[in-house]
């Protein structure tokens, strides 16, 4: 599937979650999800710098120095929470056993749904280290994969609904 040459019709009336798109005439909602995801990084600065120039927002930040921070950004109804914004990152009970220099988020894949990808992905290659680049997937959505400044690997794509089965690659 190829998008259409306007892009996606958008339902601006509904909120973000509840957006409908039109391609080819195909509808999908974004899937709604209660998973609350949290990313251990030792310096909320890099984290504020980076995901801000990506468009996220702080919803809230709350400082503890003994147990580590907190912090919360959101963007178009994704949100990030990342703790502790210290050294306190090593000390963690189940993530002290690895070495420092093992890479973070190995083996996941962060999943972020924009709009507009094709202007986002232009924005974003300015700043970030892009792994793959923008490319229509064999499902039919386009997406570009980039790894954060402390190692995680994000996929940024058109928002879909991932439990409609249409959202898999066809099959035979």
């Amino acid at each position: 599937m190829v998008p259409p040459a306007g892009g996606f019709a958008k339902n601006k009336e509904k909120p973000p979650l509840q957006r409908i798109f039109c391609y080819n005439n195909f509808l999908t909602k974004r899937t709604s999800n209660n998973l609350q995801l949290e990313l251990h990084v030792p310096d909320f600065e890099t984290a504020l710098d980076f995901y801000g120039k990506m468009g996220f927002e702080p919803v809230w930040k709350r400082e503890e120095k003994d147990v580590g921070d907190y912090l919360v950004m959101q963007r178009d109804g994704t949100s990030l929470n990342f703790w502790p914004g210290n050294e306190e990152v090593w000390n963690q009970t189940y993530f002290k056993g690895f070495p420092r220099g093992t890479k973070r988020g190995y083996g996941v894949e962060i999943v972020i749904p924009v709009e507009d990808i094709d202007a986002y992905y232009e924005q974003v290659k300015q700043f970030a280290n892009i792994v793959e680049k923008l490319k229509t997937q064999p499902w039919g959505l386009k997406d570009f994969r980039l790894e954060d400044p402390f190692g995680f690997y994000l996929r940024i794509t058109e928002p879909h609904d991932i439990l409609d089965p249409s959202s898999a690659v066809p099959t035979e």
